[in-house]
């Protein structure tokens, strides 16, 4: 099936494409944070819809899960919670130019030399090979994974770790000002403990009215 002279999947891809590239200068260009945050979600939709016409629908499912679900709902409450005072943040944007424009035309040169006519194309890279009915991209990609590149998964896996132990002890360290509590003292606490039921016996105000005072009140009722 062709449309425009192009087949069905590739209109889907350039759709896609021209798509991402909007969303992806919305987010550096839009002045509103709330805005550039929902750019950037549209943006990780249409890159999951590229990675599903690759056939790698493992990535794609786990951009939307991971990014959208998770990180770019706690990256836009997050901005929407805040108060961010937009003026200060665009003072500083035209002292910045003169060493930001010329970075970033190295970024582009650089990305222009790596992607490019030379290194892509029709004929520099080879169409995928078909892959039979019941081929799955989750076994293939943990296959890989936990073979060829199994050092580099347990170096990440430790460099996370390392990275969360960290957080928590500085989370955790004593302070001063601390009002944290240990759950293990708090567990170990009885009734007897925190509360003590004293008995008392009940006293009695008694109050001593002299006749001179009753005369009166007498005399003012009358």
């Amino acid at each position: 099936m062709t449309f425009f002279g192009l087949h069905f999947q590739d209109l889907v891809f350039y759709t896609l494409a021209i798509i991402l590239l909007m969303a992806g200068l919305r987010v550096i260009t839009t002045r509103n944070p709330v805005y550039a945050a929902l750019y950037l979600v549209l943006a990780f939709f249409t890159a999951a819809g590229i990675w599903l016409l690759l056939e790698a629908e493992f990535l794609a499912i786990t951009l939307v899960l991971v990014y959208v679900g998770a990180v770019m709902v706690l990256f836009l409450f997050v901005v929407m919670m805040l108060d961010i005072n937009l003026d200060r943040l665009r003072e500083g944007f035209w002292k910045a130019l003169p060493i930001a424009l010329p970075v970033g035309g190295l970024m582009a040169v650089e990305m222009v030399m790596i992607v490019g006519v030379r290194n892509f194309g029709v004929d520099k890279v080879a169409a995928p090979a078909k892959h039979p009915a019941g081929y799955s991209n989750t076994a293939e990609l943990g296959r890989v994974l936990y073979t060829d590149y199994l050092l580099a998964f347990e170096l990440a896996s430790v460099v996370l770790l390392v990275a969360i132990v960290a957080a928590i002890a500085l989370t955790l360290r004593e302070r001063r000002e601390s009002k944290s509590m240990d759950p293990a003292k708090q567990v170990l606490v009885k009734k007897a403990d925190r509360l003590r039921i004293v008995k008392m016996k009940a006293e009695v105000e008694k109050i001593v009215v002299s006749d001179t005072d009753a005369a009166a009140d007498v005399k003012e009722s009358k």
